[in-house]
């Protein structure tokens, strides 16, 4: 079995402990602590990371690269899980949303993988970095305009702008019309919450914008994708785009609080751009705080740990990014060395536009609402008791009271495009339909871009 260079076991005599629980307020309060307790049993060291689920967590930042870089032996394609495949991971864990197999490219391994990332990668290369930027901008003007007037200028960022404002810019970029984006955000911000068939919800919205494509294509990610030289079948597309959802609306909500936390702390320095306060935040409070399980195809050594063939090895980034063994030349490395975004074949392929939001996200807060101040000091705040995620709970501001309008309105989009659209019989044809739904954010969203 080889030992991966450069990662020692752990000191001798270290005694043996029981598997530390990666949940719960005791974890949550202070995961740091937990990471320091791990990292004394060597580069890796058993924990559950929900009852009654055993993984193999990595806290040293070379172990978790040489992991996320060596994917030969270890994989991604989680039907290989031990236990679960003989029954031992409980049928409600929560870590089987999270950890189950799904046909998409986190979950795949060479040709396959290659052929689905293809298709993701070079679909993302085509969102215009300008346009994006005005997506965000609108998208914070449009919640901003919703607290900013409130009579005692308080406001809680977490639910009011970190959490709602990816979903309007992923909405935009699917090139949803107004109905469907209503459903997909009710969708995957249930799957989120635990809600009972939110799941479907999403499916079903999403299955809907996928034929609408098909019948009219426009310029937009979820166009792309279909079109793409790899030719995913609607199953596989409707995969992707849930992957993206899910892995890109929810660490960019932690990602735009923390950074907005720490900018308007009382510690920050003023002048800094909100760049570094986004880098600081990768770096010592990733979004995606531990995640990526991997199945090794042997058994193999990580210090002095004996780990078998497919049980799951999880990958801390949160530990490994604030590994003490990197303070040393911390300095020397370069800004973008933090995993946040993972390593190897699986890194996120979206991390520049996702940085390019959430900067985006943060400025437009602070220039909406120049005085803008937290009214809990950042040591204060509270984290989301789970294993998977660095997220505030919330995060109560104060600022002077004042109204926000669109910058500017959208161009209107092509007929051809699909764009903010929902195709429907024609006036001779019509039957009798029920009263409309109430309009949900996406739809009151883009009414508000266009002045109504």
């Amino acid at each position: 079995m080889q030992q991966p260079p450069g990662i020692q076991g752990p000191p001798p005599g270290c005694p043996a402990h029981g598997n530390v629980p990666l949940y719960g307020p005791e974890f949550g309060s202070d995961p740091d602590a937990h990471y320091e307790q791990l990292r004394r049993l060597g580069p890796s060291a058993p924990v559950d990371i929900a009852p009654g689920v055993e993984v193999e967590l990595v806290t040293s930042y070379d172990a978790a690269l040489y992991i996320l870089q060596n994917p030969a032996s270890f994989v991604r394609d989680s039907r290989r899980w031990r236990a679960l495949n003989e029954g031992r991971v409980p049928s409600d864990s929560p870590a089987l949303p999270m950890m189950g197999y799904r046909p998409n490219a986190l979950f795949s391994d060479g040709a396959a993988h290659a052929r689905l990332r293809q298709a993701v990668t070079d679909s993302l290369a085509g969102v215009n970095e300008l346009q994006l930027v005005r997506q965000t901008q609108q998208s914070a003007d449009y919640l901003i305009s919703r607290f900013s007037s409130d009579r005692l200028g308080q406001a809680e960022l977490m639910a009011e702008y970190a959490q709602p404002l990816p979903l309007l810019v992923f909405s935009d970029l699917f090139g949803c019309p107004p109905e469907i984006g209503d459903r997909v955000i009710v969708g995957i911000s249930g799957i989120f919450d635990g809600t009972a068939g939110a799941d479907q919800v999403l499916g079903e919205a999403l299955g809907e914008l996928i034929a609408l494509k098909r019948r009219r294509p426009g310029n937009d990610l979820t166009t792309r994708l279909m079109e793409h030289s790899a030719q995913l079948t609607d199953e596989e597309v409707l995969h992707q785009l849930v992957t993206l959802l899910s892995g890109g609306t929810a660490p960019l909500s932690a990602t735009i609080g923390s950074a907005g936390a720490l900018i308007l702390g009382e510690d920050w320095q003023v002048g800094l751009p909100v760049e570094d306060a986004v880098t600081q935040v990768l770096w010592n409070y990733a979004p995606i705080a531990n995640y990526a399980a991997h199945y090794p195809t042997h058994d193999v050594e990580l210090g002095a740990r004996t780990i078998r063939a497919n049980d799951p090895v999880v990958i801390s980034f949160a530990a490994a990014n604030t590994d003490p063994r990197l303070a040393e030349h911390r300095e020397q490395l370069s800004a973008k060395a933090h995993l946040a975004f993972g390593a190897g074949p699986h890194a996120c392929p979206a991390k520049d536009p996702a940085f390019v939001i959430a900067v985006t996200a943060v400025e437009s807060l602070l220039n909406r609402l120049p005085d803008v101040e937290v009214r809990v000091p950042f040591k204060d705040l509270n984290w989301v008791p789970a294993p998977w995620s660095r997220s505030l709970v919330n995060l109560p501001v104060r600022f002077t009271p004042r109204s926000v309008t669109p910058a500017q309105s959208p161009q209107p989009q092509p007929a051809a495009s699909g764009a903010h659209q929902v195709p429907g019989p024609s006036p001779r044809s019509a039957a009798p339909t029920a009263p409309k739904a109430k309009p949900g954010l996406f739809s009151r969203f883009l009414a508000w871009t266009r002045g109504e």
